[in-house]
């Protein structure tokens, strides 16, 4: 199979190409310059261009029968107005050029989501069923996948993976969120009952080449654990994994005065359920936070 990735630079691009290439597929990158591949893993191959803008990017497209769209600018900072419209053309760009560079049927897009479509639901439990939510992750998420699905029309099978927090080594969420641990300063954010929808990164690589083996496996799908927790327990299962003590938390008036509107999303959370993944029957190396922690730390 010949993948080809948007936002492979990134976290989670990184790891999907090599896990890829370690299972014999090719693998190729999209990336801005020759100068941001420089750290990409041995054995991929650079195109280069502006995902955001139409290009010479666009005639590698159709030599690829696997398509993974992952761009667009991370969620994780504080949003003003210029930073909203960042995160829109961001995905909603990308998406467009990538879709209208798709030559032919038979193709399969992986497109990049998030558990935000569902917006804030307190300890209701949330699967691919479940309705869309009305703030701004939300609309976001939904615009998001509405032009991935747009490549139907050309024959492709579509996959909107809805990502939860990915945990990994060597960069995405996990550091920063043990960092207070390692100086004795961890706990919950808030009042730490908000749930926390995560995925274990060695699982979603694994997850994705299910999904894109799976020709029945189309639409929406939740890319998380089957084990949700609430921050409390995240806490204080970062704690115990690490010897640390978890009972410093973390006041939500702080976490919305540093975060603003994003800090609220993070007060708020998901319960969300991988019910499409289980009912094809994948199986998760990482179902439960202790396990993917010890695996991790």
């Amino acid at each position: 199979m010949r993948a080809f990735i948007t936002g492979g630079s990134g976290f989670v691009g990184t790891n999907l190409s090599r896990f890829l290439l370690s299972q014999g597929h090719e693998v190729s990158v999209l990336v801005r310059s020759e100068k941001r591949g420089s750290m990409m893993p041995k054995g991929v191959s650079l195109v280069v261009g502006d995902p955001t803008k139409q290009g010479k990017w666009q005639d590698a497209v159709g030599d690829h029968d696997l398509l993974v769209n992952l761009a667009g600018a991370t969620i994780f900072r504080r949003w003003n107005d210029s930073y909203k419209q960042l995160l829109h053309d961001s995905r909603i760009l990308t998406t467009r050029n990538l879709v209208d560079a798709i030559p032919r049927a038979g193709a399969t897009l992986l497109n990049a989501s998030g558990v935000g479509f569902y917006g804030p639901n307190g300890d209701e439990k949330l699967d691919e069923k479940s309705p869309q939510g009305k703030d701004f992750l939300a609309t976001l998420s939904g615009d998001w996948e509405a032009e991935a699905l747009k490549a139907r029309d050309k024959g492709t099978r579509v996959v909107a993976m809805r990502f939860g927090v990915v945990l990994g080594k060597d960069g995405g969420a996990l550091e920063q969120m043990v960092r207070p641990f390692r100086f004795f300063a961890g706990g919950p954010i808030g009042d730490g009952r908000q749930w926390f929808s995560w995925l274990h990164v060695e699982d979603l690589c694994r997850a994705a080449l299910f999904a894109a083996g799976d020709k029945e496996l189309q639409g929406p799908v939740n890319f998380t654990a089957p084990q949700p927790v609430t921050n409390r327990e995240l806490a204080k299962t970062i704690g115990r994994v690490l010897g640390r003590p978890s009972f410093m938390p973390a006041p939500a008036f702080m976490i919305r005065l540093v975060l603003g509107e994003f800090g609220s999303v993070i007060l708020n959370g998901q319960r969300v359920l991988p019910g499409a993944l289980e009912s094809r029957g994948f199986t998760f190396n990482f179902p439960d936070m202790e396990r993917a922690l010890g695996n991790l730390l």
